[in-house]
């Protein structure tokens, strides 16, 4: 990937990201990996970033609007989508969220070591990653 194709890819992640935590100074990181049109789906990308949490950090409740694949690359990360119980993964384990699922509980399970995930995501071309869950 060229640099130019990746710093457009972190301009549009950022910006996404500024749109949801626009007034959560203490959000998680998101930190753009790389974005790929996918050629056989026409107006679909996949997005991969890392996402990480300091010590007892949690997400607010959210939704996606395409299919999320996550994996733990450190520490234990609460999550729970609607209709299921809490469940913590570790490191190399992974979960999938379908698209439109309301993702209740997204969290650092340690409240003494920061956590980071490996989120792959399935996204509309100009589609935020991840929109607050409507009222």
């Amino acid at each position: 990937m060229n640099l130019r194709k990746i710093m457009m890819l972190t301009a549009a992640l950022a910006l996404s990201a500024s749109r949801v935590f626009a007034h959560d100074a203490a959000a998680e990181v998101i930190t753009p990996v790389m974005k790929q049109a996918i050629p056989e789906i026409a107006g679909k990308n996949v997005l991969m970033a890392t996402v990480s949490y300091k010590p007892g950090q949690a997400s607010e409740a959210h939704m996606h609007p395409g299919s999320i694949f996550a994996y733990v690359l450190e520490g234990h990360v609460t999550s729970q989508l609607e209709g299921s119980s809490p469940k913590t993964y570790g490191p190399g384990e992974s979960w999938y969220e379908p698209p439109g699922a309301h993702h209740l509980v997204s969290k650092n399970a340690s409240a003494t070591k920061p956590a980071k995930l490996l989120v792959f995501a399935v996204a509309g071309d100009g589609d935020p990653v991840k929109l607050p869950i409507p009222h």
